[in-house]
């Protein structure tokens, strides 16, 4: 199962490459795939339908929180996986002729078909809750594609976000309903869970359990269509035929009727289940049946019949019994069967005639017989004819309801009476769908019909053989659904009722009750067929006053109106507005639970550590810098007493013995307080705009509030604990299980390697979201030269072409070097002269190096000593600031030939990769290997192999710096020369007197701060 699962999601991987080099004919490679699956499916009969009853896989996943892949092929996902693949398999082949050799993206399509195919499978074989909803939501994400394929198509684009919200709210709530169950029941195995049910009923969960299978029931309701989550789905016909047919037989919308019919056996007799189940199911029939009569498009005919279908079925699996269960399921195949055949005969008609709608089609037929007597049998099946699968599957389901109704309850009689009235709804809109696709219609001309190539209708003509089949010999069916009509029988037998036993699948019952509803069904039909005027009539006379796509679009607009008038009045643009309202919660709301909780102090509590004198001297140092922070007139200044507070806390943890955060806070705060001076340029020196009188008591009320509050919860916090700190186990699992001394960087890199994961993924995001604020032209992973270069020795200037202005400047600078062969800071002469420090450029060239190889140092020792990868990284990202302070943009570059983004690529591959090589290698994710070996000169080593984890730490933290460098360095430096220059190039003509204005314009005072750089010669 895992193997099929495997290859429908590689394929769909490699068909975008599959359509470009064989185009539309690629369909049929990828309907190879269902296809293969479909005869492994064929040779899994006997292994499934065995004393055993089912075939199993599991493969752990997270043996820790118990989530494993666990699959199982009973006889219910056997039948489902039929209709799954092999329909799948014909729309496959069907798409090759009906797409054209116009149409754009075709790969996207296969791709996301192909794997919407191996979802469906995944989705019906799951046998673990968990697993189970990460089909049904990847179901609803390619559903939304599908949907959406056509995006230049406003109708395609709104239609695919409504069937992904109403979906994704109903599986919202079928997610908590199932970890309530699979919580109830201390297991998620979903055969396990079934196995238990009627002891969970019965139990003291009983109550959790029946609350959980309302919220599941949501999901399924929501994703079926039914009422009142029904107008989604004629709303999803925006999508291409295929899709429709795929979508409405055997995908997406059976999900749900799968999920009824899987926990039926189980939950069936809960407390809601039949009201829900039955009273929504008949809504839906009717409601679905009555619109369907009021379509004018071949398609949406076909569209509100599915919603009528999907009620029906709904009813007829969830009712409980095993009668009812052998005929949910035969009416499941029938339906499939019959309505993937008229949906792709309706992308035909569509495809050949170039429109849908009953007033537009006319002699279709004569022109087309194969594919009238094609759709003909399609919706004689759906019209429940004698000889085919749905008449066989349709008696089935009214023999189980009259059955039912004759316990005598009103409500069973009033569900059998509306299944009555929903059969002949169906009759009518069948012959509807005929008549409007196929008839002569007096005063219409006759529709221009392209003749059907064989290729082209092979697909449904196979469908309608196989309803032939199905209805002449239903008896493989019968045997198919048996045993799980049986489950039923055991549960009645295992709750001490009556074992009530199914019945079976055949053409001919005999003169039964069943039969004469039949035959009241076909007169009362064709009675409304033939007074369709009448019955079109009598519909315009009822208003529209309830409808599901008006009542959404409401319910939008509304949600819509409410967020703007919320936004209008909170999203006011005043940053102290909003720091206001964060830290008034932050603190209300703890403080709130302190004061209810009523707990006192601990009694071990004191304020300064009497071990460390120096702390209270620190304590005040940090206070003395957050006051002056406050009273700061001046940028510079308040930043500089912000990250005075930070090196405090640094002095604090090293006082505290923790080396390790101290240096990292260290060297965080170091590097903000260079990004804060670099951004800080585009800024006016002074603090302007202050609030004060009452906004400021306010102001300084809330910070102290906030202030004390997380002091006083903190102190609870420590105090609160009753457990043993799982803190003290981590030095011998630091160096037992991760080889390493240094606690803190081995937790990082081995013990809560997935935190740390996480971690550097945010950094490489935020990283991306810097630049894609700052950057313009490109993320600047190759600095641009916007100045003019200066050429000939009488100092003309000339523009160059803008691809090569970066090899000219840094080519020019190259010559200002004092060696041509040692090209160190050769930016650094290309500054103004008042903006070089000739002591800063010679510190530079001292302590480069020995900054980049202490913090390989760091890395290398960090499992042991204090460091690590990201210490490192910061130790190189403040090597590579100190270089662009001294010498410039230019210099930035040329200190780093590699881009950011590249480094960022690179160090998050390196640190996945460090997970994933074990697990190849039979071990776990982000398990860690000790390698003791001995090398000459080296002596004893001590390999760790999360050393390579934290080296991907350490590339990202530097891919991070230099993002920052590059953003609020080189991008500003640029937009500053930019400034500079176009005053004098607005003003210049093409002669002499112009380069002399930006000759001038070169040696102008630039603003504090702007490594103001030029590449004029001369300047030296």
């Amino acid at each position: 199962m895992i193997t099929v699962l495997a290859v429908h999601f590689a394929v769909a991987a490699v068909a975008p490459f599959l359509f470009r080099a064989w185009g539309r004919n690629a369909f049929y490679a990828l309907a190879a795939v269902p296809s293969a699956s479909f005869v492994w499916l064929l040779f899994q009969h006997g292994a499934v339908y065995s004393d055993a009853g089912a075939v199993s896989e599991v493969f752990p996943w997270i043996p820790g929180l118990d989530l494993e892949f666990a699959f199982r092929l009973d006889p219910l996902a056997w039948v489902m996986s039929l209709l799954i693949l092999g329909v799948g398999a014909l729309v496959l082949v069907y798409c090759a002729r009906y797409f054209s050799l116009k149409d754009q993206d075709l790969g996207g399509f296969g791709a996301q078909f192909l794997a919407f195919a191996g979802v469906m499978f995944g989705l019906v074989i799951a046998d673990d809750l968990l697993l189970m909803f990460i089909f049904w939501e990847l179901t609803t994400i390619l559903s939304y594609l599908l949907i959406g394929f056509a995006r230049t198509r406003l109708a395609a684009r709104r239609s695919a976000l409504q069937a992904l919200m109403v979906t994704t709210a109903g599986g919202l709530a079928m997610l908590v309903g199932l970890v309530m169950l699979g919580h109830s029941a201390g297991t998620y195995r979903i055969s396990a869970i079934l196995a238990q049910a009627p002891t969970l009923i019965s139990g003291p969960t009983g109550a959790i359990v029946a609350a959980a299978v309302v919220l599941i029931l949501a999901g399924a309701i929501s994703k079926s269509a039914l009422v009142p989550f029904h107008f989604w789905l004629p709303g999803a016909m925006a999508a291409p035929t295929p899709v429709s047919a795929y979508l409405h037989a055997a995908a997406m919308v059976k999900a749900g009727i799968y999920l009824v019919a899987r926990l039926a056996p189980g939950f069936s007799d809960t407390a809601y289940w039949q009201s829900i189940v039955l009273g929504l199911g008949l809504a839906t029939m009717l409601v679905g049946g009555y619109r369907a009569l009021r379509q004018t498009d071949i398609k949406l005919i076909l569209a509100y019949g599915t919603v009528s279908q999907l009620g029906f079925l709904t009813m007829v699996v969830g009712l409980g019994t095993p009668d009812a269960a052998l005929a949910g399921l035969a009416m499941l195949l029938a339906h499939g069967l019959f309505k993937a055949t008229l949906f792709l005969v309706v992308g035909i008609i569509d495809h050949q005639a170039g429109t849908r709608y009953v007033r537009q089609l006319s002699g279709v037929f004569r022109q087309s017989r194969a594919l009238g007597i094609v759709a003909g049998i399609g919706a004689a099946s759906m019209a429940g004819v004698p000889l085919l699968a749905g008449f066989v599957a349709k008696e089935a389901v009214l023999e189980a309801f009259i059955h039912h109704a004759s316990g005598g309850e009103a409500w069973s009689m009033v569900v059998l009476v509306g299944i009555v009235l929903g059969s002949i709804l169906t009759f009518a809109y069948s012959a509807r769908f005929m008549w409007g696709a196929f008839a002569v219609k007096p005063g219409i001309e006759r529709t221009t019909f392209k003749a059907v190539k064989p290729s082209f209708l092979a697909a449904p003509a196979v469908l309608s053989v196989l309803s032939i089949v199905y209805g002449l010999w239903p008896a493989s069916v019968d045997a198919w659904v048996q045993p799980y009509a049986a489950l039923f029988a055991s549960t009645a037998s295992d709750a001490g009722t009556s074992a009530e036993q199914a019945g079976h699948l055949a053409l001919w019952h005999g003169f039964t009750p069943a039969l004469g509803l039949t035959a009241l069904t076909f007169a009362l039909g064709l009675a409304m067929y033939f007074g369709r005027n009448l019955v079109a009539r009598a519909q315009s006379r009822v208003p529209g006053w309830i409808d599901g796509d008006r009542m959404y679009q409401l319910t939008i607009g509304a949600l819509d109106d409410t967020a703007v008038w919320i936004t209008g009045r909170t999203q006011r643009g005043s940053l102290y507005f909003y720091l206001a309202v964060i830290l008034t919660m932050a603190f209300a709301l703890p403080l709130t639970a302190m004061v209810l909780a009523g707990k006192p102090l601990p009694d071990n509590l004191y304020f300064i550590d009497p071990y460390s004198p120096l702390q209270p001297v620190v304590g005040a140092g940090i206070v003395i810098g957050a006051l002056a922070a406050v009273k700061a007139n001046k940028r510079f200044l308040a930043v500089l007493m912000v990250s005075v507070t930070g090196y405090g806390i640094a002095l604090m943890f090293a006082l505290q013995g923790a080396p390790d955060l101290a240096l990292t806070q260290m060297l965080v705060e170091t590097i903000i307080l260079v990004a804060f001076v670099l951004a800080m340029r585009s800024l006016p020196a002074e603090l302007r705009d202050r609030t004060g009188g009452k906004y400021r008591v306010i102001r300084v009320i809330i910070g102290a509030a906030f202030g004390v509050t997380m002091v006083f919860a903190a102190i609870h916090a420590m105090g609160a604990r009753v457990a043993v700190p799982v803190s003290l186990e981590f030095p011998r699992l630091a160096y037992e299980g991760g080889g390493g001394l240094n606690i803190v960087n081995v937790t990082l890199v081995d013990i809560r390697a997935w935190d740390t994961f996480g971690e550097i993924s945010v950094l490489a995001l935020a990283a991306t979201g810097v630049a894609s604020l700052i950057f313009v032209r490109g993320r600047g992973d190759r600095t641009r030269v916007s100045e003019t270069i200066a050429e000939g020795s009488v100092g003309r200037q000339v523009a160059v072409d803008p691809g090569s202005r970066e090899a000219a400047a840094l080519a020019i600078s190259r010559k200002f070097a004092a060696s041509a062969r040692d090209a160190w800071i050769v930016a650094g002469r290309t500054l103004a002269p008042e903006r070089r420090s000739i002591i800063f450029e010679v510190v530079t060239r001292l302590i480069f190096h020995s900054l980049i190889i202490f913090s390989l140092y760091l890395l290398l020792a960090g499992h042991n000593l204090p460091g690590g990868g990201f210490a490192g990284g910061l130790t190189a990202g403040l090597a590579l600031a100190i270089r662009y302070l001294a010498g410039g943009r230019f210099e930035l570059r040329e200190a780093t030939p590699v881009g950011a983004g590249t480094l960022l690529g690179i160090g998050l591959a390196t640190a996945a990769a460090s997970g994933v090589v074990p697990l190849l290698l039979g071990g776990q994710v982000f398990q860690t290997a000790i390698i003791e070996l001995w090398l000459p000169v080296f002596g004893d080593i001590k390999f760790v192999t999360s050393t390579i984890f934290d080296i991907g730490v350490y590339i990202v933290v530097i891919g991070l710096v230099l993002d920052v460098l590059r953003s609020l360095g080189s991008e500003i430096d640029e937009h500053f020369e930019e400034q500079r220059t176009a005053p004098a190039e607005d003003a210049q003509s093409d002669d002499a007197p112009a380069a002399a204005a930006v000759q001038a314009d070169v040696h102008a005072k630039e603003p504090a701060g702007v490594p103001a750089e030029t590449t004029a010669r001369g300047q030296g």
